[in-house]
């Protein structure tokens, strides 16, 4: 029910995290980690980069095998937002990611994990943006009411002066 993306400097800040570099989001898988050097990141024009030094474990070498005929061939990251807007364009609603709050991991994948982890707390995010935007319309739509009740009262007012003076100027003349 909707895209999402993840905007520029989405990830500032998060690049510091302790990250690690896992097989299928597997905490038992690791094979790397940001706190002692042998995983490292970036963000390039495509979005988060990494960099692993695999030690010579039956898991790194398992996926390095895997990685060199293809069967593994995708990555994906775990973390958590802390901003994010929404918009409507052409009929979808469109997520957009504006900081990330905490990075986890990030892990070559059979099937990306992405849009599975990330879908029900967007659904949610989703779900109360659209309440928000519902709210945001009521209010204006009673706030419009309001100033129109307000401009009818001093119209009316306008018109029991216009009245008023009247009889006055007849009550003259």
């Amino acid at each position: 029910g909707f895209r999402e993306y993840i905007a520029p400097g989405a990830f500032d800040g998060r690049l510091e995290d302790d990250v690690r570099f896992l097989v299928n989001h597997d905490a038992n898988l690791i094979l790397a980690r940001t706190t002692n050097g042998t995983l490292r990141l970036s963000v390039d024009e495509k979005g988060l980069r990494y960099e692993a030094d695999l030690p010579n474990t039956s898991t790194a070498r398992d996926l390095m095998e895997l990685l060199k005929n293809g069967t593994i061939s995708q990555s994906s990251f775990a973390f958590t937002v802390e901003e994010d807007s929404w918009e409507v364009k052409d009929g979808m609603n469109i997520r957009t990611i504006d900081k990330v709050s905490q990075l986890y991991d990030v892990s070559s994948v059979t099937y990306p994990a992405y849009n599975e982890a990330s879908s029900s707390v967007a659904l949610r995010s989703m779900e109360e943006w659209q309440k928000n935007e519902e709210a945001k319309k009521l209010k204006e739509s009673l706030e419009a009411e309001k100033l129109e009740g307000i401009k009818e009262e001093e119209d009316l007012k306008q018109r029991s002066l216009n009245e008023m003076r009247l009889k006055i100027l007849k009550n003259k003349y």
